[in-house]
Formats: C-alpha cells, sequence, structure tokens
C-alpha cells in the first residue's frame, strides 16, 4: 500500500491502482481525490469533509463511492446514490480495501455543544484513522496510527495515552492543520518521546510505503 498524508486530516491510500481517501476537508484542498475510487468520511465536520470538492470528484467519475455515518449522511444527500450508510462495528470493502468501522461519537468539545456521530477506519487491519476521537480499535493490532495531536477537544496527554493504548508500530500525526510551527514542536517533541512508539509528523503531501 502507497499512503500519503494530505493537509489536516487527509489521508489517500493506494494499492494496485484503486485509491481510497479518508476526510477530504477543506484544509486538504482537491488534489487528493484526484482519481479517488472510494471515499471515507468521519464525520459531517468541514474540516473532515469539503462536500463540494467531494461533489465535483462524483461527477468525474461516477462510480465513485462514499461511506459515512448515518447520522453524518444527512451532511452528504447532495451526492445522492453515491454515500452508503455504515455503523460502528459495520466491516465492509472500499474500493477493493477491507475496512472496519469503530467508535460512534465525536470527542467532547464541550458539555454545551452536541456531540455528532464519528467513526474511525480500520483499513486492511493495517491503518487506523480515528477521526475526532480516541476510540481504539479493540483488539486490533494496528501497524500505522494516526493520531490527532491539537484540536478544541483535546490535550496532548490525552494523545499520548491513546497512541500508547493502541500500541502501533508507527504513529503519524493527524489534525495538525491548526498549529503553528512553535506548537508543532512542541507537540512533535512530547509525542515523539512519550508515545511508545515510532512517531512522526509528515509534512503534506508526502508520501510513504
Amino acid at each position: 500500500m502507497r499512503l500519503t498524508k494530505y493537509g489536516h486530516s487527509c489521508v489517500r491510500i493506494e494499492r494496485d491502482g484503486a485509491v481510497l481517501v479518508i476526510d477530504p476537508g477543506e484544509f486538504s484542498g482537491r488534489e487528493p481525490l484526484d482519481g479517488a475510487d472510494a471515499v471515507l468520511v468521519t464525520h459531517e465536520h468541514p474540516d473532515h469533509v469539503d462536500v463540494e470538492a467531494v461533489a465535483e470528484a462524483c461527477e468525474k467519475n461516477p462510480s465513485l463511492r462514499v461511506y459515512a455515518h448515518a447520522g453524518t449522511a444527512s451532511t452528504l444527500d447532495r451526492l445522492g446514490a453515491a454515500v452508503t450508510t455504515v455503523e460502528s462495528g459495520d466491516s465492509f470493502q472500499a474500493a477493493g480495501f477491507e475496512v472496519s468501522a469503530w467508535g460512534g461519537l465525536h470527542a467532547v468539545n464541550h458539555p454545551e455543544i452536541p456531540r455528532v456521530s464519528n467513526l474511525g477506519y480500520l483499513v486492511e487491519g493495517e491503518i487506523y484513522h480515528p477521526g475526532d476521537s480516541f476510540d481504539p480499535p479493540f483488539g486490533a493490532e494496528v501497524g500505522t496510527l494516526f493520531v490527532p495531536v491539537s484540536a478544541p477537544w483535546l490535550k496532548l496527554a490525552e494523545a499520548i495515552e491513546f497512541a500508547r493504548a493502541v500500541r502501533p508500530r508507527r504513529a503519524y500525526a493527524l489534525h495538525d492543520g491548526v498549529l503553528n510551527e512553535r506548537g508543532l514542536k512542541i507537540v512533535n517533541t512530547h509525542l515523539g518521546r512519550l508515545s511508545g512508539t515510532d512517531y512522526a509528523w509528515l509534512p503534506p503531501g508526502t508520501t510513504i510505503n
């Protein structure tokens, strides 16, 4: 598998010509969706799904399929039959990749802010993208974890404990689009020292195999 980390929370996975994109939000531009066969949406917030960009991708490729929680699907109404609803605990194929869905709710921003639906996705039993949550894929031996590092709903200690709980072979920063250079340096220093795994921050557009 070929993995590219785009801005903020967007990850593109490629294998044998098939392209799966997770959370192509407004911080990541249109490029991640070029040639996409399937899209996984963790939740409705615009930094995780740019509905206009996904609609354009569907127009270019009518066979493109989008997978999201039923609670998120109303945000994607304009995509019509392209959308398939999935729930926590479901396993399915997207662009030929084996995917399982975990969690169910966005992390708490504030008690007075309603929580929206959020799914984490485990791809091929190897790559885990939690969206805006710290819900682990219980019992899974995760090879590559994307760990959220900065948001109104988290503190860094929680990100560290999440990485320790999942115990992946490697971890990469996720949800990093709201950090400046100074903040990123602090985050990377602490996660690199305390996460218990091989942690790295990937500049947007970085591709690894």
